[in-house]
C-alpha cells in the first residue's frame, strides 16, 4: 500500500493540474506515453496533450471478451489494463540489430536512437512488470543493452487503481492495487461527477522536480484518508483470485494430471497470451537481405514458446509438439520455474491473457482447479 507524505507530502492536482503536468513533461523533453481511445479500445501511445486521456470511458472484460464503453463521470484512468502493455516501448515487438553492406558494418548499439519516454497511468500490476523486466533483462549476468537504455530514462507516473476490472488479481499476486515502488510520482484518482481530482504521492527527487512545476496545493487528511480507503477497498474486490498455496510446488506435483489435457482441448496455441502478457520476453532473430545481396540485416522479433518451431532442434524436430506441453510449459515457467530464475513470479496479475484469449481460458481458473484437485 502506498504511504502518502513519506516524501514530500501528498498534493492534490485538479485536471487542469494533469494537463499542465503532460506539457511540463514534453517541455523537458519527454515523450509522453499514455492510455487513449483508438480503435474501440483503450491503447497506449504518444499523448499530444492531456486531452487525448479517455477521459469518461471505462471497460468490461470477461473470459475472451474486451469492450469499452462510457463511464458516468469524468475519469481518465477508470479502466482495467488494456491489450497492451508497456513492455513495447523497453522491449519492442522488432528491432533490428545489425546491419551490413560492402561499405561498412553497424550494430543496433551504435546507431539506435533511444527515446526519453515519460510513462503516465502506470497500474500497480505494470508497474511491477517493469521491475521484472529489468530483473531479467537488466541485471543478467549478459544484460539488454538496449533495454537497460530504454529503462534508465524512463519517467513514471503511476496511478493506484480503485476500481478493479473483472479479471484483475494483482492482490494475490502481491502487485497492486496500489503501486509499489518505482515511480516518480504516483496518482489516486477521485472523480465527482465529471470534476476529477488526483492525491498525488511523490517517489524520487526527479517526481519533486516535476511537480514543483504544475500548479498543486497539500492534500489535507479528508484527501489523503479517502484515496488511501478506496485503493484499500480495491484490494477486496478483485474480478479473480488465485489459489492461496505455493504454486510452484503445486505445479510440480501436478505434472502429470489429466487437466493439462483437458484445457489443450480449448487452446488453439496461437500466442495470444505470451503477446499481451507483460513480462514474457522470448524472442527469435531472422536474416534479411536485399535482392542484390550488397546488403543484409539481422532483426530481432518477440517470439511464443506456443510456436511449433520454438523447441526446434535442428535433425531432430520441435521438443513440445502437442499443445498440453506447449500450454503446461508457458503456465509451469510463469508461475514456477520463473521463482527458480529470477527469485520471483513471472505473473502479475493483470489478467491480460485471460480477456485476450480467444477461447477464454482463465490461468485463475486452472491454478484453482488444480489446487482443489491437489
Amino acid at each position: 500500500m502506498s504511504r502518502y507524505g513519506e516524501n514530500s507530502g501528498a498534493a492534490t492536482l485538479d485536471a487542469v493540474g494533469l494537463h499542465r503536468l503532460v506539457e511540463v513533461l514534453m517541455e523537458r523533453g519527454y515523450r509522453v506515453i499514455g492510455p487513449t481511445l483508438r480503435d474501440d479500445a483503450i491503447v497506449l501511445d504518444q499523448l499530444d496533450s492531456a486531452a487525448d486521456l479517455p477521459w469518461g470511458w471505462g471497460v468490461d472484460v470477461a473470459p475472451g471478451h474486451y469492450r469499452v464503453r462510457r463511464r458516468d463521470d469524468g475519469a481518465a484512468f477508470g479502466h482495467s489494463a488494456g491489450p497492451q502493455s508497456w513492455k513495447q516501448f523497453l522491449h519492442p515487438p522488432r528491432r533490428r540489430l545489425w546491419s551490413g553492406s560492402r561499405d561498412g558494418f553497424s550494430t543496433a548499439d551504435s546507431d539506435e536512437e533511444v527515446p526519453r519516454y515519460a510513462f503516465l497511468g502506470v497500474r500497480g500490476c505494470d508497474l511491477a512488470a517493469i521491475a521484472t523486466l529489468d530483473r531479467v533483462l537488466g541485471r543478467g549476468q549478459f544484460p539488454d543493452n538496449s533495454f537497460v537504455r530504454r529503462h534508465r530514462q524512463i519517467f513514471v507516473v503511476a496511478v493506484n487503481c480503485t476500481e478493479p476490472g473483472g479479471l484483475c488479481f494483482c492482490a494475490s499476486m502481491g502487485t497492486g492495487p496500489a503501486a509499489g515502488p518505482g515511480y516518480d510520482l504516483s496518482l489516486t484518482e477521485r472523480p465527482d461527477g465529471e470534476d476529477v481530482t488526483y492525491v498525488v504521492e511523490v517517489g524520487t527527487e526527479d517526481g519533486a522536480d516535476v511537480l514543483a512545476a504544475v500548479p498543486h496545493r497539500v492534500a489535507d487528511d479528508a484527501e489523503i484518508g479517502s484515496a488511501h480507503a478506496a485503493v484499500e477497498a480495491a484490494s477486496h474486490h478483485m474480478g479473480r483470485q488465485m489459489p492461496d498455496t505455493d504454486l510452484r510446488n503445486l505445479l510440480l506435483r501436478s505434472r502429470e494430471s489429466p487437466q493439462w489435457e483437458e484445457v489443450a482441448s480449448r487452446c488453439l496455441t496461437c500466442g495470444n497470451c505470451t503477446m499481451v502478457c507483460p513480462t514474457c520476453y522470448c524472442t527469435s532473430t531472422e536474416d534479411v537481405s536485399d535482392l542484390t545481396g550488397e546488403h543484409a540485416e539481422r532483426w530481432q522479433h518477440w517470439a511464443s514458446c506456443y510456436e511449433f518451431d520454438f523447441t526446434y532442434v535442428h535433425g531432430g524436430g520441435s521438443v513440445r509438439q502437442s499443445p498440453e506441453s506447449r500450454y503446461r510449459h508457458w503456465i509451469t515457467h510463469k508461475l514456477g520455474t520463473w521463482h527458480d530464475q529470477f527469485d520471483m513470479s513471472g505473473c502479475v496479475g493483470c489478467g491480460r491473457c485471460i480477456a485476450w484469449c480467444p477461447t477464454g481460458i482463465d490461468i485463475t481458473e486452472e491454478m484453482n482447479k488444480m489446487a482443489r484437485d491437489d
